[in-house]
């Protein structure tokens, strides 16, 4: 699914250089590359505060601490998304409340958020799924309506753009009060372990986050709030340093690969293809609306799961994101939750196949993995 061997090689000096310089100087954590990667991501991001953290599930925590919501609030997010979004809202003794998501982009689904709203209800966590941004002008309106707090779960986006209605263009993760992100290796914006941070302009919000990730201090030894020990190291520091630079021509040879994957696959009746919020399909030369770190498609008419057996015959990768849905796990079944409010949830994870998605593809690599997924369909 991803070729992190091949990307390094085209990056290997740089990044043994930064981790020289790292174990000669011995300053691993909170070190110059840590600090270099901060300005240089803020820079990238447009916004005032980047807070780096040890991983993106932190992030999301850090991120709900630092907005003060307290146990019994509720937080609304997506039923269609990796279990960490939940995890940490049930870890701070929040109360989860799922709801369904949009069947063309995967996203959220505003109208099922407004539903979901009660009195209890403090925040929203929109994730930008697959690499594109969720409604956020939808998200935004329902949000300064009720007084909610946003935040944004980028862990799949960073890179992207959401263009809102009066024309104002910004990047993923900076249109709530705040965003969230992993740099887990296979990210558009991946490092050599766990990573993760959070964006904010937010002055005061930021100072808040800056002493929740070190154990809740300021100065040494004085423990102004309740923290966490959740800092990015150097060395990953250092990898990422290597790559953001790097991270807009990542993203074009992701679109330039999803843009092959469409044309091999347009019109074909049991295949529906990406959609995006913007409403293009996220490929032209001009378009950043969608970094695409899953190509994910919709199998119908009952083959989804014959196709994925098939392709694990032909030794070809794929995944299934997500198999379960959220409401329907164990951990985090409700009695109050009806099967008719995940009409849309319940059918993605019954038809969603993603295919492998990374700047090594190559055009043969595309051919050989269509034209097996054709083979078979048209069997």
């Amino acid at each position: 699914m991803v070729d992190l061997q091949g990307q390094y090689r085209d990056i290997q000096t740089e990044v043994n250089e930064r981790f020289t310089s790292v174990l000669e100087s011995a300053a691993f954590i909170n070190g110059p590359e840590v600090q270099e990667f901060q300005k240089a991501l803020e820079a990238y991001l447009g916004v005032k505060h980047v807070i780096p953290c040890a991983n993106g599930t932190d992030a999301l925590q850090i991120a709900m601490m630092g907005l003060g919501l307290q146990p019994g609030d509720e937080v609304i997010t997506a039923d269609f998304t990796f279990a960490a979004t939940v995890e940490v809202i049930a870890l701070l003794g929040l109360t989860p409340v799922l709801v369904d998501v949009l069947p063309d982009t995967f996203m959220i689904d505003p109208a099922s958020v407004a539903r979901a709203i009660t009195p209890k209800t403090k925040a929203i966590v929109p994730v930008h799924l697959f690499g594109q941004t969720a409604p956020m002008d939808d998200i935004m309106e329902i949000a300064t309506k009720y007084n909610l707090k946003v935040i944004e779960d980028n862990a799949q986006a960073i890179g992207a753009t959401f263009t809102s209605v009066n024309g104002t263009k910004k990047m993923a993760g900076t249109i709530g009060h705040v965003g969230a992100t992993s740099f887990f290796p296979s990210k558009n914006l991946g490092c050599y372990g766990d990573g993760g941070a959070l964006f904010t302009n937010d002055d005061a919000l930021a100072h808040t986050l800056r002493g929740i990730v070190n154990h809740g201090m300021y100065e040494r030894y004085h423990h102004d709030v309740v923290g966490v020990n959740s800092r990015l190291d150097a060395l990953q520091a250092a990898v990422l340093n290597a790559k953001l630079p790097r991270l807009d021509s990542y993203n074009a040879k992701r679109r330039a690969a999803a843009k092959a994957y469409n044309a091999a696959f347009k019109g074909h009746p049991d295949i529906e293809l990406p959609k995006t919020v913007n409403g293009c399909e996220g490929i032209c030369d001009s378009c950043d609306c969608h970094v695409f770190h899953q190509y994910t498609l919709k199998i119908t008419h009952g083959k989804r799961d014959a196709l994925v057996a098939h392709l694990a015959s032909e030794a070809i990768p794929c995944g299934v994101y997500y198999p379960i849905p959220l409401h329907k796990q164990k951990a985090y079944t409700n009695d109050s939750y009806k099967e008719t409010d995940f009409t849309v949830t319940n059918t993605l994870s019954e038809q969603v196949i993603s295919l492998p998605m990374h700047t090594e593809l190559d055009a043969a690599q595309i051919s050989h993995i269509t034209k097996t997924i054709l083979n078979f369909l048209n069997s």
